[in-house]
């Protein structure tokens, strides 16, 4: 990217909110070693990032101590990060120059078989929660395996998550139980973290028809940085830009967010991946080992948009404040007793 080109991403990103919908941070709650790496998000341009808790396999206390370990970290260091618990924060950490800090849970086994749990989830800044990771669950299908469709649990869940404000979202589940969820929703849902089916055919990429159904209800689809969904484990900025672009031209700009799912510790995925054969079946292209666009690559990413022609508007939309009018219209504010 030529500098000119260069400064003027640089520029927009520094104008607008810009918010990481999904990053991944090591599980290990008395491990806070990678932690200021965090710091990466922040110089990179983003004001906000949410980070995942736990996922798929994983119950009830490992999200739990997981959650309270990443809270600890971040309020004790008000001078650089704020907790995300409402909108507003985002445009508060971008004016004092810290970085806001959500959180998010990869599956519905989070709560095992107590809708109860999500609201304190909520209330300890959990924003949005994915149903199924891959592989089916009590709540409905995976995408990598059987899916006969949302339960009946799976709807109370649904339910639940619309009472208390939290986002529900629709990546890694299966393609009916998706189906199912839109035809219930009575607020916008997500996919956070979902790539285009018709640009790298891959059970965790979407169909058009889900993006177009997920935005005619108001909702959003996050654009992951992972080599083997953007397609033969490319990362280059350029692969990336074209998922983006391909829902922009399917729904328009106001239904598309940045979700990287940077994973920061190479080293512990590599090991959940051989340890969760079932979520992580051979043939899929786990096997290739991981590889993901970098927090650092959204400036050469914006400055690809904008040499597409992409006006700054559009940019700021998907950039973050796409983001922000989801959480303006589903969050609620935290319940006290």
């Amino acid at each position: 990217m030529h500098a000119a080109a260069a400064t003027s991403a640089r520029r927009l990103i520094d104008a607008v909110p810009v918010w990481d919908h999904h990053a991944c941070m090591p599980l290990r709650p008395n491990d806070p070693s990678f932690l200021p790496r965090l710091a990466r998000h922040k110089a990179a341009g983003f004001d906000a990032v949410t980070l995942n808790v736990g996922f798929g396999e994983q119950g009830p206390e490992q999200h739990l101590r997981m959650l309270a370990a990443l809270r600890h970290w971040v309020l004790m260091r008000p001078d650089e990060y704020l907790l995300l618990l409402q909108p507003e924060d985002v445009e508060c950490a971008r004016r004092t120059g810290r970085l806001a800090v959500g959180f998010d849970i990869e599956g519905a086994n989070a709560i095992g078989d107590q809708l109860s749990l999500i609201q304190m989830y909520y209330d300890l800044g959990v924003r949005w929660m994915l149903l199924a990771y891959n592989v089916p669950n009590r709540v409905g299908g995976g995408c990598q395996g059987d899916d006969d469709g949302l339960t009946d649990f799976g709807r109370a869940v649904v339910a639940e998550m619309e009472r208390v404000g939290m986002q529900v979202c629709l990546s890694h589940t299966g393609h009916r139980t998706a189906r199912d969820v839109l035809a219930i929703a009575t607020k916008p849902v997500i996919f956070s973290h979902s790539n285009c089916a018709a640009l790298h055919a891959h059970p965790r990429n979407i169909p058009d028809d889900l993006i177009r159904q997920c935005a005619a209800q108001g909702g959003v689809v996050g654009i992951n940085g992972v080599g083997i969904f953007l397609g033969r484990n490319d990362i280059a900025s350029e692969t990336y830009a074209r998922h983006v672009d391909h829902v922009v031209q399917l729904v328009g700009p106001t239904h598309v967010a940045v979700a990287l799912d940077y994973v920061f510790d190479l080293n512990e995925l590599e090991e959940q991946v051989q340890k969760m054969r079932a979520t992580f079946p051979p043939g899929l292209g786990y096997e290739l080992g991981a590889r993901f666009v970098a927090p650092e690559q959204l400036e050469q990413i914006v400055g690809v948009l904008q040499g597409w022609g992409y006006r700054d508007e559009d940019l700021a939309a998907l950039l973050g404040g796409n983001l922000l009018r989801l959480a303006r219209t589903v969050w609620k504010a935290p319940a006290h007793g």
